[in-house]
């Protein structure tokens, strides 16, 4: 009777394992990105400083396209051999790490 009673408890505390649900937690993350309001100007706009920063640090690249924003700051775009990217500098031809 003993063995038929522990029987049974340990049956019925095996269901109840099963039967438990566990808490779903659901995290949403939104991404803002915060971009400066840049406007295309024409290649012979840029100021001469930034274009001798760049044939002094980047002897090989292309200038393809060239942007400003409302702080006088510059967004440039570059091709060096086959690779393409954008780099940042200031009026004065100081470089910018965004």
């Amino acid at each position: 009777m003993k063995n038929l009673f522990l029987s049974a408890a340990i049956i019925l505390g095996g269901f109840t394992a099963f039967a438990s649900t566990s808490p779903v937690t659901n995290t949403i993350v939104k991404t803002i990105s915060i971009q400066d309001e840049y406007t295309e100007v024409k290649l012979e706009e840029v100021p001469a400083a930034i274009t001798e920063a760049l044939k002094k640090a980047y002897p090989d690249a292309v200038l393809s396209k060239a942007y400003k924003n409302a702080n006088s700051q510059y967004k440039l775009d570059v091709t060096v051999g086959d690779k393409v990217g954008s780099l940042y500098a200031n009026a004065d031809g100081s470089w910018i790490k965004k």
